[in-house]
C-alpha cells in the first residue's frame, strides 16, 4: 500500500561522495564538483570514522549544497542528517527501520530506502519511503556485500509494483542511463563513476546529458 505522505521532488541525478575508494577530494569538494556537472542531489555516505567527523565533513557538504539549492541526503545515520539540517535520509535494509526514520523526520524530508527486492521496496514504500534505491542493477565494486545483481528485468518489475519513483543503482554508467530509464526508473544514482572519475564534473555533466536524451525519449 503506498503511502499517503506529501511527496518532495525526487531528483534524478544522485550522486553519492566518496573518501574511501579516492582521496584526492573531500566530500565537500566532490559534491562542489558534481553539482557544477548537473547532479540535482548529493548524498553524503561516510560508513567509517568517529561522529563527530562525519558530522564535520557532512556540514561542509551541507554548506555545498545549499549555496548551490541543492538537497543533501545523509546515508545510514539519521543523527548526522538531523545534525547538519540535511534536507533528507536515505537508509539501507541493515539500518534504522523506514517507518521509525520516518516517525522520527516527520512527513516533509526525503526518505530514500534501497531494495533489492519488490517486497523490500513495497514494504519501505508503504513505511514512509519518499523513493527507492533499487539494485545493484549492473555489477558494481562500489559497494561491498552489494548484493545479487538484479538487471533491467527485476528493474521494471519493481517500477511498476510501486508508485513512487525508483532511482536505479549499481553499475550505472553514462551508457547505460537510457535503458535503465527506459525500464521505468526515475533517475540513478552513481558513485566510482563520478568519484573516481579523472574529471568528475565532466563525469557528472556527461551523465547528467544521457539523463536529459533518456527522458526525453521516453515521454
Amino acid at each position: 500500500m503506498p503511502n499517503s505522505l506529501p511527496t518532495p521532488a525526487v531528483g534524478r541525478l544522485h550522486v553519492i561522495t566518496d573518501f574511501r575508494l579516492q582521496q584526492r577530494f573531500d566530500h565537500a569538494a566532490l559534491a562542489e564538483r558534481a553539482i557544477a556537472g548537473g547532479a540535482d542531489t548529493i548524498q553524503f555516505r561516510q560508513k567509517h570514522g568517529v561522529v563527530r567527523n562525519q558530522l564535520i565533513a557532512a556540514q561542509r557538504v551541507q554548506e555545498v549544497c545549499a549555496d548551490a539549492e541543492v538537497p543533501l541526503i545523509v546515508n545510514d545515520r539519521l543523527d548526522v542528517a538531523l545534525g547538519v539540517g540535511a534536507r533528507g535520509l536515505h537508509v539501507g535494509q541493515e539500518d534504522i527501520p523506514v517507518a521509525v526514520a520516518r516517525r522520527v523526520l516527520g512527513p516533509e524530508p526525503v526518505l530514500g530506502a534501497s531494495a533489492s527486492t519488490i517486497a523490500q521496496a513495497q514494504a519501505a514504500e508503504a513505511d514512509g519511503a519518499t523513493y527507492i534505491g533499487f539494485g545493484p542493477i549492473y555489477p558494481t565494486q562500489s559497494k561491498a556485500n552489494a548484493g545479487a545483481t538484479q538487471g533491467l528485468k527485476r528493474l521494471r518489475a519493481c517500477c511498476s509494483a510501486v508508485d513512487c519513483p525508483v532511482i536505479a543503482i549499481g553499475g550505472i554508467t553514462r551508457h547505460r542511463v537510457h535503458d535503465v530509464i527506459a525500464a521505468g526508473a526515475h533517475g540513478v544514482a552513481v558513485l566510482s563513476a563520478v568519484a573516481t572519475a579523472e574529471n568528475p564534473r565532466r563525469a557528472a555533466r556527461m551523465f547528467h546529458l544521457a539523463l536529459e536524451e533518456a527522458t526525453s525519449a521516453t515521454q
